[in-house]
């Protein structure tokens, strides 16, 4: 028989685990329901996204697809990996070093005729900086700076 100050010590602790487990399990359901997968173009291109799902593109704005509406903030240019093109459309005021030619990252969704909706637009911020994701997409698509001149050499 269990003396009452030992079973009152096992309930303490009983509930303080029960509630531990329950905190880890809905923080690791809110975490996995925030995961942002990177893709380059050429996944893309070969269906490995599916539309609807919050991903990453990277890749290089391409040169000459920059599109401006007149009257609003939306925004279309061409994500590349120098194998394959993803048309982005983003409303909203890009970052101060996005231009054509240089690096970027979108976050947003796959929509209809595989045009992905951007909600956010990472430029990379100095001449000799490419992020690591985009850099080693660009890598496997067999782009380097010796055969793209507007890559930056690292």
């Amino acid at each position: 028989m269990m003396k009452p100050h030992r079973k009152k010590r096992l309930g303490i602790i009983l509930f303080i685990a029960t509630g531990l487990t329950i905190a880890i399990g809905l923080t690791l359901f809110a975490l996995s329901q925030n995961i942002d997968l990177f893709y380059t173009p050429t996944q893309v291109a070969a269906g490995e996204v599916t539309p609807g799902d919050k991903v990453r593109i990277g890749g290089m704005v391409k040169e000459g697809s920059v599109d401006s509406a007149q009257d609003s903030l939306l925004v279309s240019f061409a994500a590349t990996d120098y194998a394959h093109d993803v048309i982005v459309q983003y409303e909203g005021i890009l970052p101060d070093l996005f231009r054509e030619g240089q690096g970027v990252v979108v976050e947003g969704s796959l929509g209809a005729g595989g045009v992905f909706i951007a909600d956010r637009v990472l430029a990379k911020h100095d001449e000799n900086y490419m992020s690591v994701e985009v850099k080693k997409a660009l890598d496997q698509a067999g782009a380097s700076a010796a055969n793209h001149p507007l890559m930056p050499e690292s």
